[in-house]
């Protein structure tokens, strides 16, 4: 077995939602829960089928998303792994939903940072062992770090 880490590149200004499902049906669930979710979210979903025909599947209401998900689905090509990328939408919005849709078995991250995913490669294929979300801890927050996160929250929105 090897181990290797494949990057996951966004277009700019967008979040990821990566996980793992167990079905064919999944892309056309989460286009649903999506489109559902958030009026005017821009998406693609790319999600690597393990059996039969073993395709990428897709969709998504926005072509340049839908294309950036297909490539870091390629580059991952990692068994019933899924990736979404949003635009105009935080995965917030949408991240129950998504945990609630019968064929999600798994939500590795949900992020804009930069991410990479950690693939196992055996003979019989490739699989998640999981994520590097972002950066390690820089140091512990202080009191106005503190009063900085919670200006933000209300600044965005999420917070009265």
């Amino acid at each position: 077995m090897e181990f290797q880490t494949v990057r996951i590149e966004t277009p700019e200004g967008t979040n990821v939602i990566f996980g793992q499902s167990h079905f064919i049906k999944t892309v056309e669930d989460l286009y649903e829960i999506l489109v559902a979710g958030v009026p005017g979210a821009k998406f693609g979903i790319a999600f690597c089928e393990s059996s039969g025909p073993c395709l990428i599947r897709s969709a998504g209401n926005d072509e340049p998303l839908r294309a950036a998900a297909i490539r870091n689905a390629e580059a991952v090509a990692a068994g019933h792994a899924f990736i979404v990328i949003l635009r105009d939408a935080y995965p917030i919005n949408v991240l129950n939903a998504i945990k609630q849709c019968q064929e999600v078995c798994t939500i590795y991250c949900a992020s804009a940072n930069p991410i990479e995913v950690v693939v196992a490669v055996t003979e019989q294929g490739r699989g998640v062992m999981g994520v590097v979300d972002g950066f390690p801890p820089k140091g512990v927050e202080t009191p106005v770090d503190a009063a900085d996160r919670k200006a933000f929250l209300r600044k965005i929105g999420y917070k009265a």
